[in-house]
């Protein structure tokens, strides 16, 4: 692979209000097609078909840094 290569990551988060996210990583795959397909087999399985907004596909760049900004913890220490 060359180092623009791209990759698909599909996920599902599912809100809830009494226990917050529920993020699952599905699956990462070499095209958005290869997702999207990913996401017309998984719709109607059990979970899935009660929140079918919560798919997401996102666009990675393999051996490159996808997230440099750091971060903030968030509430009581």
């Amino acid at each position: 692979m060359k180092l623009m290569d791209k990759v698909y990551i599909l996920h599902h988060i599912r809100e809830d209000d009494e226990y917050g996210d529920d993020a699952k990583l599905i699956g990462v795959y070499q095209s958005e097609d290869a997702a999207r397909l990913a996401i017309c087999r998984l719709k109607d399985s059990p979970g899935f078909r009660d929140h079918p907004k919560g798919f997401g596909i996102d666009e990675y760049y393999l051996d490159r840094d996808n997230w440099g900004e750091g971060f903030e913890t968030t509430g009581e220490k």
